[in-house]
């Protein structure tokens, strides 16, 4: 495990990463937090959520994480709680986001009047949603890179990348959709708790979450559109191949035809004779010139 502590007169800001079980142990005892918040924290929560307790509120939130190796989203989990004298953050992930945050506090002499754990709690999802900004925005170019490459390239290798941005951005809507409920919800709490000193503040991040809920819509449609093209493409492609192969077979017919009324092994005909070679010839071209002649008029 490992703890940072931020402290002025009257607030506490304490993050861990990756608590053992002996830690949120201890972490309940001096805290006296609810047993069921205990093993909140000890399993993954599918849902975000809002708990409610007489001096302090539980809240859990999620937030994507981009994974390289497998190029999708996969979810880290945000775990906090807030009263009106601190503020504890658990989470089983590294962010390098929430250690700048935390490092400005520690270098900023705080006046009491001027924050509480109220705002340290805005500004952390207030970072992590901009983080999710930058997610999308990198999405979005990968995306008008996938559409150029589409009238380009060879697209097996596109296929495979449409489909995992199909599923990241399935992943995102799901992850971050249900969580504006939740906001409204902690925005209602942390008013009651700090007198609507928050109001304004938690109103920003709902419409920063809502915004992100339109993009990753906007997102999904763009893919859904990509994928479409990509698949007449392919329709396309396909009519091509068969029109030639079709062509092909028309073109090998005559010879067939020659081949099945002069059978190779009827002895009578003169088959060394120049005029019924030249006669052979002479059906072939005609039969070829025929069959042009009707590719070209039914525009095959």
């Amino acid at each position: 495990m490992s703890a940072k502590k931020f402290s002025s007169k009257n607030i506490t800001w304490i993050d861990i990463v990756d608590p053992s079980k002996k830690d949120i142990d201890e972490l309940e005892k001096q805290y006296k937090f609810h047993e069921l918040d205990k093993e909140a924290l000890l399993e993954e929560n599918q849902r975000a959520r809002v708990d409610t307790y007489d001096d302090y509120i539980f809240v859990v939130l999620h937030f994507p994480r981009y994974d390289v190796r497998s190029k999708r989203y996969v979810t880290d989990e945000f775990n906090i709680f807030l009263s009106k004298k601190y503020i504890i953050s658990v989470r089983y992930f590294a962010s390098n986001s929430i250690n700048s945050m935390f490092d400005s506090y520690g270098n900023w002499k705080v006046d009491d009047n001027e924050i509480n754990p109220g705002y340290i709690l805005y500004d952390m999802i207030d970072v992590m949603l901009d983080k999710v900004f930058r997610l999308l925005d990198k999405t979005s170019r990968d995306l008008r890179n996938i559409e150029w490459r589409i009238f380009q390239e060879a697209w097996k290798d596109l296929i495979s990348e449409l489909m995992i941005k199909k599923r990241n951005s399935i992943t995102l809507r799901h992850m971050l959709s249900p969580q504006i409920q939740v906001l409204k919800m902690l925005e209602i709490r942390t008013n009651s708790l700090f007198k609507d000193e928050f109001e304004v503040y938690f109103e920003n991040l709902i419409d920063k979450l809502e915004k992100t809920s339109s993009e990753i819509l906007i997102m999904q449609e763009n893919i859904e559109s990509m994928e479409d093209t990509l698949k007449s493409i392919f329709d396309m492609q396909t009519n091509i191949s068969v029109k030639y192969l079709t062509i092909f077979s028309a073109f090998m017919l005559p010879l067939t035809l020659v081949t099945w009324f002069f059978w190779m092994n009827l002895r009578s005909v003169p088959f060394n004779d120049i005029l019924v070679y030249s006669i052979f010839s002479l059906v072939i071209v005609i039969m070829i010139i025929l069959l042009l002649y009707f590719i070209k008029n039914k525009k095959l």
